[in-house]
């Protein structure tokens, strides 16, 4: 049964959605923006124009701590909260001289900074990429001693025991993944999507569910389903980025538990897009939408932001489904003005930027069919898409067709996902230029 809408005065409740904040502890406001390395703007400042602004700087550039405590400091003028969601990616770009305690440093200072701004406000982590050292390391619970993860998860349960219960600390202990009552009748569950990780090269030794993470998230499921209640999924990487068999079986956990699966969010990519789930008989009728956030960061060539969902709230017979979603952004242009104060702007609303009669499966999935004839549309959302920094160059007939093609893939490497539309490319071509846009 496709979700309905709520009932005229029905509650609905705001979630805070924050991912990639990637803080650089080493950013220098006046220093090379356009430097050779991988990470830029650090090292010393240059006298003068054209050096990294203080809010932060569009280029190959992270994010001054100042930037992430001036979004959660203006937080409370906004509408109330019901909860947080924070899927990830703490520390910044400079992976190649990343030590654990640097990795810690970002954790606690970041955990620290939440804590002071958002009060009681409950916050629930997923644990991003970048957290480890090597970057994408995840070794599988069942490596022990010095190379396993035990030096993350352990500091990640102390940081968040203010957070999660007892059980879903044991849990992120053991593999980094946990389950949470947010209120009655909505379970949180939280994945670590390192296991699913195309970078995660201990995934070699088994890629299929090599933490017993799927079949665990089949148990919550089920007993979610027998309970009555609904589910949110958060996690990092999206699940079309994932391993192609440890992604085709999520994909068939979402399509069997469609009537409980409320909502799923996503981090990892830093841009504002999205994944369609159809059923897996035709792959024609929607069943659910991955929604991908954008970054707080600005890595690469971005405004710094953050996205606010407004959900069906809680009452007997909620949804809990994703309502409407919005999106805010600091405009680096007018914020590094010299004397200016940071002032974060609403960018846009799904439903009235897109012309949604609701913010279900069936809505996203028409929406990538009028993208097929609506030029203007299309372009409209090819801005949203960079949080309103959009390339010089254009997102012609090639590029129309990759991310068209994106959109529709909930599941890695599926061709006969793309088939449908138009205009059409060979699939290859299509997977060669999504390599190409990765920014992460």
């Amino acid at each position: 049964r496709p979700p309905m809408p709520p009932p005229p005065g029905a509650p609905t409740a705001r979630l805070l959605f924050l991912t990639d904040l990637h803080w650089d502890r080493h950013y220098v406001p006046g220093s090379e923006a356009a430097c050779p390395d991988p990470l830029c703007c650090r090292g010393a400042a240059h006298p003068g124009p054209g050096g990294a602004g203080f809010w932060g700087e569009y280029g190959k550039c992270d994010l001054p701590l100042h930037t992430i405590e001036a979004l959660l400091a203006q937080l409370p003028g906004a509408a109330p909260f019901a909860a947080v969601y924070w899927t990830g990616d703490i520390p910044a770009h400079d992976v190649w001289q990343q030590s654990r305690q640097d990795q810690l440093l970002a954790l606690r200072t970041v955990t620290g900074l939440l804590r002071r701004h958002l009060g009681a406000l409950p916050v629930y982590p997923a644990v991003g990429n970048h957290e480890a050292t090597p970057v994408n390391a995840f070794p599988p619970p069942y490596v022990r001693g010095n190379q396993s993860s035990a030096w993350l998860y352990d500091a990640m349960a102390q940081a968040w025991q203010d957070w999660l219960p007892p059980p879903a600390l044991r849990t992120l202990r053991a593999a980094g993944f946990y389950t949470v009552q947010v209120w009655p009748g909505l379970r949180l569950v939280s994945l670590n999507m390192n296991f699913c990780s195309q970078a995660n090269f201990w995934l070699l030794i088994n890629s299929t569910d090599p933490a017993g993470q799927l079949q665990w998230l089949v148990g919550v499921l089920a007993a979610a389903e027998q309970a009555g209640e609904k589910v949110h999924i958060i996690g990092h990487i999206p699940p079309a980025h994932c391993l192609r068999s440890w992604s085709w079986n999520y994909y068939h956990i979402v399509n069997r538990f469609e009537g409980t699966i409320a909502a799923q969010f996503f981090g990892h990519t830093h841009v504002d897009e999205f994944e369609m789930f159809y059923d897996e008989e035709t792959l024609t009728r929607p069943v659910s939408v991955a929604f991908v956030a954008p970054s707080v960061t600005t890595y690469i060539n971005l405004n710094p932001g953050y996205r606010v969902y407004e959900v069906d709230g809680a009452y007997p017979g909620s949804s809990h489904a994703v309502l409407d979603h919005e999106t805010f952004i600091l405009n680096l242009t007018e914020a590094n003005v010299p004397g200016a104060e940071p002032r974060w702007q609403r960018l846009y609303r799904a439903r009235e930027a897109y012309g949604l009669p609701s913010a279900f499966p069936a809505d996203w999935d028409q929406l990538i069919r009028r993208f097929q004839d609506d030029e203007r549309l299309f372009q409209r959302f090819w801005f949203l898409f960079h949080k309103g920094h959009p390339p010089r160059e254009p997102c012609l007939a090639a590029c129309k067709a990759a991310l068209l093609c994106a959109l529709r893939t909930g599941r890695s490497a599926d061709p006969s996902l793309c088939q449908p539309l138009r205009p059409a490319l060979p699939f290859p071509r299509i997977q060669a230029l999504w390599q190409q846009r990765r920014l992460c």
